[in-house]
């Protein structure tokens, strides 16, 4: 399968980390997690996607402990340590403190042992209490993690939802784009951005595409200026994030140029090194343009089913071929 690998856009950018004072303002956490220790270590940066939750480290077993990764203390490892005689849990939390955590997270809505509450301020590390039982902590912090620290980046096109395929229009400014996501939710189906299009590889290799938020339900249409969609068709005419699962390139037609006329080859083009479907499709007067992208989502769901027309009529082709000339 042909794959087009275009430069990468130059505002694309992998997130390194996010400092812990960030992470504590989120939305999603904000309202079970507080901070009760180390506040002068807010500006650590947490830089792993997943959680760690080692209680061997306070066994003063280190390896395979990653300071970058928030730690997860849980009822267990509490009652651990409260089970020790103080000056060895004293030694012990010294010992994994010493590390250099990016940050501590006790569950449960627990009060710290008060050796590991002062450490933590000795040592400047943010020490963290979660209202919620460890599972729900860790699943809790994934979540948030796996969209802070995806790697993004910003392209150009106007981005819809035609049969529940997720379609990134692209093309050559003027070419019709936004005209062509109007056309479609008229037809029923959903604007998710125009314009700008915030790209997000997420950790199952998926990409997901969303609104910068000054724009987000808005489209621009030549002649008619900004349009408020949500507005103008109600609240099922938008969405705010959707996968991209196939990207359309718009294009000038010209008579001297070859375009794709059989479908045999499914090409791919990489976005943020993600292999996403994509055609070539050239925009003269008098075609319609919804119709054809509403044909091209379902046969991607069609391809997709493993149902692909263009190699089975080739396959029929060849066979009628041989029998004549038997």
């Amino acid at each position: 399968m042909p794959t087009d690998k275009p430069e990468p856009p130059g505002d694309a950018r992998e997130r390194q980390g996010i400092f812990v004072r960030e992470l504590l303002e989120h939305p999603d956490l904000r309202e079970n997690f507080r901070l009760r220790a180390g506040a002068p270590g807010l500006e650590r940066s947490v830089d792993h996607q997943r959680v760690q939750k080692s209680g061997l480290v306070l066994a003063q077993h280190s390896q395979g402990v990653v300071p970058s990764r928030i730690q997860v203390l849980g009822e267990t490892e509490i009652s651990y340590l409260e089970s020790l005689p103080e000056s060895v849990r004293e030694e012990r939390v010294l010992f994994m403190l010493a590390l250099g955590m990016s940050m501590v997270v006790v569950t449960r809505g627990v009060e710290p042992p008060r050796a590991l509450v002062e450490h933590a301020d000795r040592t400047e590390t943010p020490l963290v209490i979660s209202s919620l039982r460890s599972s729900a902590t860790i699943n809790r912090l994934h979540y948030v993690l796996d969209h802070v620290l995806a790697a993004r980046s910003r392209v150009h096109g106007v981005f819809v939802v035609v049969h529940g395929v997720g379609i990134l229009l692209t093309g050559p400014s003027g070419i019709g784009k936004s005209e062509c996501a109007l056309f479609l939710v008229e037809r029923g189906h959903r604007l998710v951005a125009d314009d700008q299009v915030e790209l997000t590889r997420m950790p199952n290799a998926t990409l997901v595409g969303a609104p910068i938020p000054l724009l987000k339900h808005h489209l621009e249409i030549r002649g008619l200026g900004i349009l408020n969609i949500r507005d103008l068709f109600g609240a099922t005419a938008v969405r705010d994030e959707a996968r991209v699962d196939l990207v359309v390139e718009l294009c000038p037609f010209r008579d001297d140029e070859a375009y794709e006329r059989l479908g045999l080859d499914d090409q791919n083009t990489e976005l943020l090194e993600t292999s996403v479907s994509k055609l070539r499709v050239p925009v003269r007067p008098g075609r319609d343009m919804a119709v054809i992208l509403e044909i091209s989502a379902r046969n991607h769901l069609l391809k997709r089913e493993g149902l692909h027309g263009a190699r089975r009529f080739a396959e029929r082709l060849d066979r009628e071929l041989m029998q004549r000339r038997k």
